[in-house]
């Protein structure tokens, strides 16, 4: 169907975690992601499909059209500098930090930092708002290995339980943001499709909104 409401998740346990709030809007996957190797999966509705992306690339294919809507973590929204993106809602999912850690123990040196993350725009404008002059240096796994070998004095990085951290002794000294899932939209389509975007964001919010109130009653 050309006419057809596209939107796009991360493969994996992002989408899995998003099934619930999906279903809330009458969407349900017409088949197994887990057993399926389509990146374009059918939904229960005619009008709606799926994409499954890699993370990062998510605020692209919304940005540009290619998807309607789409849901990714504060983390990469904050690395793409996205004009065409409106962010209506918090899915309350996938909560964790992004912070600054360096070793167990240690002062920040007053020379200049050399700071390890991939998560460069994050941690220019934190140091930014420090008054901090930093080197930074881009990584794209195994960050905590920085500051013990001497590549870096800090790194930035998503912090959930904290064990890696304390298994490297490295520890975390400051919060840049916190992080959840949010809901994004196409700003064009939001003008063009508003009726049909609408009613789903409503309904997700509706079951976010419900989560919210089980787990305070609990």
């Amino acid at each position: 169907m050309s006419n057809q409401l596209t939107i796009a998740v991360s493969k994996g346990r992002v989408l899995e975690d998003t099934l619930p709030l999906l279903e809330a809007a009458g969407i349900e996957l017409a088949e197994d992601p887990k057993a399926s190797r389509r990146l374009i999966l059918s939904t229960s509705r005619d009008d709606i499909r799926i994409l499954q992306v890699r993370t990062s690339d998510v605020p692209t294919y919304v940005e540009h059209g290619a998807a309607h809507l789409g849901i990714v973590g504060k983390d990469v929204l904050l690395e793409h500098d996205g004009v065409g993106l409106y962010e209506p809602l918090d899915l309350d999912l996938a909560h964790c930090r992004l912070m600054v850690a360096r070793p167990a123990g240690s002062e920040r040196p007053r020379r200049r930092l050399r700071v390890a993350t991939k998560f460069i725009a994050s941690a220019r404008r934190h140091y930014a708002r420090l008054g901090l002059q930093v080197e930074l240096i881009k990584l794209y796994g195994s960050v905590e290995l920085a500051p013990l070998v001497g590549l870096a004095d800090e790194i930035v990085d998503l912090v959930d339980t904290g064990n890696t951290l304390r298994a490297n002794g490295l520890e975390a000294v400051e919060t840049v943001a916190d992080i959840s899932a949010r809901l994004v939209v196409n700003k064009a389509a939001m003008k063009t499709r508003h009726s049909q975007i609408r009613g789903i964001v409503d309904a997700i919010a509706a079951r976010v909104a419900e989560g919210r109130k089980g787990r305070v009653g609990a």
